[in-house]
């Protein structure tokens, strides 16, 4: 597949997909970027880290600036707090080419997608018992 049909393709993913479909692309888009990130850093390639690490920031502020504040009240606020940490890592990691913050995001979007592929599995239970799975 050329890079023309590719990006074209994933153009389309982008645009007929369900909110929650597109929750699970950011992060795994963001995930992606930090890994590239932190290979440029090994390889002493800081023009290449810095872009990487500044689309994987404009991700998090997707995922920050997206929370729905009435609706989620302790959730959405938790997750504004952890995306705001993981934003604070990320300019870190750029001034100073570190992985460990890097690492650190990572490791944080990694368990958030794992969550949020679990809270779409189950679609049919209550928002109570959903409460009770998320917190418990």
């Amino acid at each position: 597949m050329s890079m023309t049909a590719h990006k074209q393709y994933k153009q389309v993913q982008v645009k007929t997909a369900n909110n929650k479909k597109l929750l699970l692309m950011l992060y795994q888009g963001c995930i992606k970027f930090l890994r590239i990130a932190k290979k440029s850093i090994k390889e002493e390639d800081m023009e290449n880290a810095n872009e990487y690490l500044k689309k994987s920031q404009a991700i998090i502020d997707e995922l920050r600036y997206t929370l729905d504040m009435d609706k989620g009240e302790e959730i959405s606020n938790n997750l504004y707090k952890l995306y705001n940490f993981m934003y604070s890592e990320l300019i870190t990691a750029n001034i100073n080419k570190e992985i460990e913050p890097i690492e650190n995001v990572e490791s944080l979007m990694m368990d958030l997608l794992e969550t949020w592929k679990e809270v779409i599995k189950k679609p049919n239970q209550g928002k109570e018992q959903q409460k009770i799975n998320m917190s418990g």
